[in-house]
């Protein structure tokens, strides 16, 4: 694998390599796969680490080739263990500086919760705070048997700001929501599937042979209906009527060349082949 690294000033990834040290990119396809790598901080995101990833994840969401993103951590001990309290003191010390640093992980949290690819968090070990956060923010989790969750930032005398509170509120429920930010408890992989953190846990000897398969098929996925599932299922959430327009557009994929490809394709025995069109 190339160690290539983009330069300080560039915010494009290479094709399969490093984007800088604390973040790496494979390229297989039309899969990416993103790698928080700082096992030796069980891959706590520092500033510059949420920087580079958001600016990533921008350039990733752009790219028309692409039909799914994967998250992960380096090193098999943590898919990420929050944010890097260790630069608090410079970096979030007051009101001001913690809307900044909000505001920086931004980008890599809106971008992977209203990315137009399918988007899956491979979890192993701990995935804690904002590694939780950011995981919430995938359309998927997948974790492996032993992994880790909670979002004990009360112990910090902390609120946990919007960009975490709404996609935990609706992935799990209020109750849920109070109970982990209350308790402060650090919870297994069998809790966190029943409270609807995580889609499925699989054991640890299936879980690279199961990210693969998850991936392969989420890339297969037309990809005009996979965004307009995504965008759908956000709206179901909305208790206002759905308007004319809005009920209408769950129709109108029914003039794409993808629809006449996926028909044609089974009743001919066949896989699809779908471009977006």
């Amino acid at each position: 694998m190339s160690q290539a690294e983009s330069s300080a000033g560039d915010a494009r990834p290479t094709p399969d390599g490093a984007v800088d040290g604390s973040l790496l990119l494979h390229r297989d396809g039309a899969v990416a796969t993103l790698v928080l790598n700082r096992p030796e901080r069980r891959n706590a995101l520092s500033y510059a680490a949420w920087t580079r990833l958001g600016e990533t994840v921008t350039v990733l969401n752009a790219d028309p080739e692409l039909r799914c993103i994967v998250v992960r951590g380096a090193g098999g001990e943590a898919f990420a263990a929050g944010a890097d309290i260790s630069e608090f003191h410079e970096r979030r010390h007051d009101a001001a500086s913690a809307r900044a640093y909000a505001d920086n992980m931004h980008a890599a949290l809106e971008g992977l919760l209203h990315s137009p690819h399918c988007t899956l968090a491979a979890i192993e070990g701990a995935c804690v705070g904002g590694g939780l956060e950011l995981a919430l923010c995938c359309d998927l989790r997948v974790c492996a048997q032993g992994s880790r969750f909670g979002i004990p930032i009360a112990r910090l005398g902390h609120v946990l700001p919007w960009e975490g509170m709404i996609p935990l509120v609706q992935i799990t429920s209020r109750a849920v929501a109070l109970e982990m930010l209350l308790e402060d408890r650090i919870f297994g992989a069998e809790e966190a599937y029943v409270k609807g953190l995580v889609n499925r846990v699989v054991a640890a000897e299936d879980f690279e042979a199961e990210i693969g398969a998850t991936a392969k098929r989420l890339a297969a996925a037309a990809p005009l209906a996979a965004r307009a599932h995504k965008r759908n299922s956000a709206r179901a959430l909305d208790p206002r009527p759905l308007n004319d327009a809005e009920y209408a557009s769950a129709f109108e994929i029914c003039d794409s060349a993808d629809y006449r490809e996926g028909v044609e394709a089974f009743l001919n025995k066949r896989k699809p082949v779908f471009r977006g069109e």
